[in-house]
């Protein structure tokens, strides 16, 4: 009877001994997957931010080869098989969040600048055009016109360097027909001073007359001469060949002053220009934002021309 109890004993401490390397190892991998989940989360925290908190079915499937393996260790294996690919996933999926998040930086750095470029080539868009042949005495203020005759016969003289012929007759005969174009002198400063810049581009001297409507819009940006120079400034610059600068003042024009007078031509001629730099689809859109806020309140004349543009641009 002695020998019995020995020998069941025994066969329970080796059974005992045996099941406790597994139960070792089963805990381990309970850590290892508590760990897993924690670090799963965080990283579905910063890929899916807001979306649902469950998890997603790995890619990898455990291995479900029957194999020559041990019964009593087979769940442990298959679990840590599992284990190891959930890791292999997550290792991934970090690292193309890295670099998705390298990307996005490298990215907003681009549009940054983009933009800051944008904004200083829109915020003076003349500061490219070329600059005037005649002194800038005659165009940006308004004088009588014995003043201005007298400012304009003084010469500017370079020290160094000696006019060559052709240039001088060139500024003499632009500096006749400036002469020629009669300065107002009716007593109200605002309007003559537009008026002056009318009969500079009526006579075709444009860059004279753009100095000069940008001086009106300047020095009375408040006053209604402001729509009318400003839309002026931009048909200035469309006749001079120079559509870019054109939308940019039409543009202006529209923004600064959408009650203006000359707010619905500076529309209309921006889809003009536009059309011109063959961006057709932003030209439509300016027609189609003429008849959205404007409508049949447009002059007729603006009605008229914006109708030909559009069938122009095919819009």
């Amino acid at each position: 009877m002695m020998m019995r109890q020995i020998t069941f004993l025994g066969a329970a401490t080796i059974a005992l001994v045996a099941a406790m390397p597994a139960a070792a190892q089963d805990n381990t991998v309970v850590k290892r997957v508590e760990r897993l989940e924690k670090e799963m989360r965080a990283v579905q925290r910063s890929v899916f931010p807001g979306g649902s908190p469950t998890f997603f079915e790995g890619e990898i499937a455990p291995d479900n080869t029957p194999g020559e393996r041990a019964r009593t260790n087979a769940p442990v294996i298959d679990l840590t098989a599992r284990v190891d690919a959930l890791e292999s996933q997550l290792q991934a999926l970090t690292g193309q969040t890295e670099q998705n998040a390298f990307q996005l930086r490298e990215l907003e750095k681009q549009f940054t600048a983009y933009k800051a470029e944008m904004d200083k080539r829109f915020a003076d868009p003349a500061a490219e055009a070329v600059p005037t042949a005649t002194p800038a005495s005659l165009a940006p203020t308004v004088k009588p016109p014995a003043a201005a005759a007298t400012v304009a016969a003084t010469p500017v003289k370079k020290p160094a360097e000696k006019p060559a012929a052709k240039p001088a007759t060139t500024d003499a005969a632009r500096l006749a027909l400036v002469k020629k174009v009669e300065v107002p002198a009716s007593g109200n400063e605002t309007k003559d001073a537009y008026d002056y810049g009318y009969r500079l581009w009526e006579a075709k001297l444009y860059p004279e007359a753009q100095a000069q409507l940008k001086t009106v819009v300047a020095k009375w940006p408040k006053s209604s001469q402001a729509s009318f120079a400003q839309n002026l400034l931009g048909r200035s610059y469309l006749d001079e060949g120079k559509p870019s600068l054109a939308a940019v003042a039409f543009y202006n024009n529209y923004k600064d002053r959408p009650s203006g007078a000359r707010a619905p031509h500076s529309l209309m001629y921006m889809g003009v220009a536009l059309d011109k730099l063959g961006r057709k689809a932003d030209a439509c859109k300016a027609f189609r934002e003429l008849d959205e806020v404007y409508g049949d309140k447009a002059p007729q004349d603006v009605r008229t021309d914006a109708a030909a543009a559009k069938t122009k641009a095919g819009c």
